[in-house]
């Protein structure tokens, strides 16, 4: 949340700076905003991030939607209804996206919020450019509804603050509990975009958060995409990529543990994976809490691996031994049919109608550390035999 906070606050900065620029590059502020979007537009659509590609082409259309409302005069009829258009369509669409589930935007997918996008700027293009041109023959009553309070603006009118506030609460759902990079960026945006149209009447306050927008979307996706590359969906620890990039800046004193959920195919086969996955993240969970300055990878299927920078075998062994335990001693609850997928409501009901059926999960460490001229790629592998030695000599314990 620090990312797209920051980008807030330096965009408020640059605002109230309102630094001039030299004739020649007096352009830069209004193609800013264009140059942000429209790339935060293609990164997601490169991406196949559905949501947030809609959201990008609704805050690009926005913007240009403004600035070309502008060659009628800030004042005018054409402006007060692409401005209207802009505070209640633009959270609107978002949050379409936000409660409609993720189909990506490549394969098509993306076809239907261009095609959505481009009908409502047509329809309000022409509704802009008719009433401009008849503003003197248009009933009272059609000038009236434009004018009503609950459409009067600036600043964002009541329909249009309804609008955001649904679009900010649908984003805030979508985020939780996890709040991941993407989900608060998209959050993120939106905030920006509502300060953008509440200093509408300030060019440079209008420019600088559209572009934050699309700089808080770009951001957002690119610290998606890092996280899917170095962190393991289902467990929520470092991935194998992120231990091998660790394992290149380590010096000659380390350690490495490979840890292997023992009897992980029974478990499989007896329960089902969706059991399998709970034991995954039960072991993940434990690893995690290692002590001595370990830090915990997925190294793949059921292994994992815990390293130990600067650290002698000698010192790591106890941290592991009471990892092995922690995770020993806890008993795992496995979840009836009727019982509620809500962790929430589960807990209320806690103590009521049948007991859940408890599992016990052990796990087996092997663990080795580097001689003199030793491939961090050996290490491992010594590692990963005396795993085997653990498992040979009966399980739920720790071999070097």
């Amino acid at each position: 949340m620090l990312v797209p906070g920051g980008i807030l606050v330096a965009a408020a900065l640059f605002a109230a700076a309102d630094l001039s620029l030299p004739p020649s590059l007096a352009g830069l502020r209004s193609l800013a905003p264009y140059t942000v979007l429209g790339l935060a537009g293609a990164v997601t659509l490169w991406f196949n991030r559905g949501r947030a590609f809609a959201v990008a082409l609704s805050l690009l259309a926005a913007y240009g939607g403004q600035r070309f409302a502008t060659e009628y005069g800030y004042t005018s009829f054409a402006a007060h209804v692409y401005y209207l258009a802009a505070v209640i369509l633009v959270p609107l669409n978002m949050f379409a996206a936000l409660v409609l589930p993720e189909r990506g935007a490549v394969h098509g997918r993306s076809l239907r919020w261009i095609v959505l996008i481009v009908a409502e700027v047509a329809l309000v293009a022409w509704l802009a450019s008719w009433g401009q041109g008849h503003y003197d023959a248009v009933d009272d009553s059609w000038l009236a509804l434009f004018n009503h309070w609950g459409l009067r603006a600036p600043p964002v009118p009541l329909v249009g603050r309804i609008a955001f506030a649904a679009a900010f609460a649908a984003a805030v759902w979508r985020a939780y509990p996890r709040f991941l990079a993407l989900d608060v960026g998209k959050a993120g945006s939106l905030v920006a975009f509502f300060i953008a149209c509440w200093g509408i009447e300030n060019f440079v306050v209008f420019a600088t958060f559209m572009a934050a927008a699309g700089v808080i979307l770009l951001v957002a996706v690119l610290q998606e995409s890092y996280r899917l590359a170095f962190r393991d969906e289902l467990t929520g620890l470092p991935s194998r990529r992120a231990l091998d990039e660790r394992m290149r800046a380590l010096g000659s004193r380390y350690t490495v543990a490979m840890g292997d959920v023992d009897h992980f195919k029974k478990f499989n086969d007896t329960h089902g994976h969706d059991i399998g996955d709970q034991v995954l993240r039960l072991v993940a969970a434990r690893l995690a809490e290692v002590g001595g300055g370990g830090r915990a990878f997925r190294y793949g299927g059921e292994e994992f691996t815990v390293l130990f920078p600067d650290t002698a075998l000698e010192e790591a062994l106890p941290h592991l031994d009471a990892v092995r335990k922690a995770v020993e001693e806890y008993r795992m609850a496995i979840r009836g049919d009727d019982r509620p997928k809500s962790q929430r409501r589960g807990s209320k009901l806690r103590g009521e109608g049948p007991a859940d059926e408890t599992l016990s999960v052990t796990i087996s460490i092997g663990a080795a550390a580097p001689r003199p001229g030793m491939k961090p790629g050996e290490v491992i592998k010594a590692a990963d035999e005396a795993l085997y030695r653990a498992k040979q000599a009966g399980r739920n314990r720790v071999s070097t």
